[in-house]
């Protein structure tokens, strides 16, 4: 499944997480010799919520919170019948998120509209720069969305250079010990950023959920954009709102590409 080119494999892991999902996670996002995805996300049960979502990222390493992921899940059960509820709450390591599906979903849609509550986002930094290995400085904002997200803006769209080559070097800077998505944004309309994406653990995506709450919240919080903002990414467009309760919320789609059984 994927939200907006956002793609994982998702399995029913309600009766246990294999014991080598890390392993299994490497080699099945691999796009050549595997299914292909930024990661595997294990839908579990939950004992405080509807569902538990763990999520392993390409590399092996274990994910706080993907707002793509998050809505795929709540498509995953209702398609499946698991729940018959639109309003969901859905636990993780960065705590339970409500979700809400588009009351015309229809089970087997291929495409479904999912509304996440992403709760409140931690603002450390508005302006703050790091220089990097290659002696390049970035100034960005550091912003948490239950996840680290070092949101980066500038004049120009984001280019190869600094997505494919900045990226990683600022992921694993040492201003992060537990290393950080970064993003490279640019304001194109009074409420419309164009933003691409270093995930941490997984490399450029075509979409992150979080990483489009951050770069939002960082725009409204500098007074950039008004309160309703459409985050343009390269798998689609995600709609993100801050309401008065000081909650991001996220609109997007998620999308059902097929579905099988892993034999070996």
């Amino acid at each position: 499944m994927h939200g907006c080119g956002n793609d994982y494999i998702y399995i029913d892991c309600r009766e246990g997480v294999p014991d080598n999902i890390s392993d299994l996670a490497v080699r099945l996002s691999d796009r050549h010799k595997g299914i292909g995805g930024d990661g595997i996300i294990c839908i579990c049960s939950s004992d405080k919520a509807d569902f538990l979502m763990r999520i392993f990222n390409a590399d092996g390493s274990e994910g706080k919170m993907c707002g793509n992921g998050i809505r795929c899940v709540a498509k995953y059960v209702f398609d499946k019948g698991l729940t018959d509820k639109n309003h969901l709450l859905i636990d993780s390591l960065s705590g339970v998120k409500i979700i809400d599906i588009d009351p015309k979903a229809r089970p087997g849609d291929e495409e479904t509209w999912v509304t996440v509550d992403m709760g409140k986002p931690e603002i450390e930094s508005l302006d703050e720069s790091i220089v990097l290995s290659d002696g390049t400085e970035l100034t960005g904002c550091s912003i948490s969305m239950g996840n680290p997200h070092f949101v980066c803006f500038a004049d120009e769209s984001p280019s190869d250079e600094k997505v494919l080559v900045k990226g990683p070097l600022a992921e694993r800077h040492e201003r992060f010990p537990d290393r950080s998505n970064i993003e490279f944004a640019r304001l194109i309309g009074k409420d419309e950023i164009e933003m691409r994406v270093w995930e941490r653990g997984s490399g450029e995506t075509m979409a992150c959920g979080t990483g489009a709450c951050a770069t939002a919240v960082a725009a409204i919080a500098k007074g950039l954009t008004g309160r309703d903002v459409t985050v343009h990414l390269r798998g689609g467009d995600l709609r993100i709102s801050l309401d008065n309760r000081g909650h991001v919320l996220m609109t997007g789609p998620a999308t059902t590409v097929f579905h099988g059984i892993i034999v070996n």
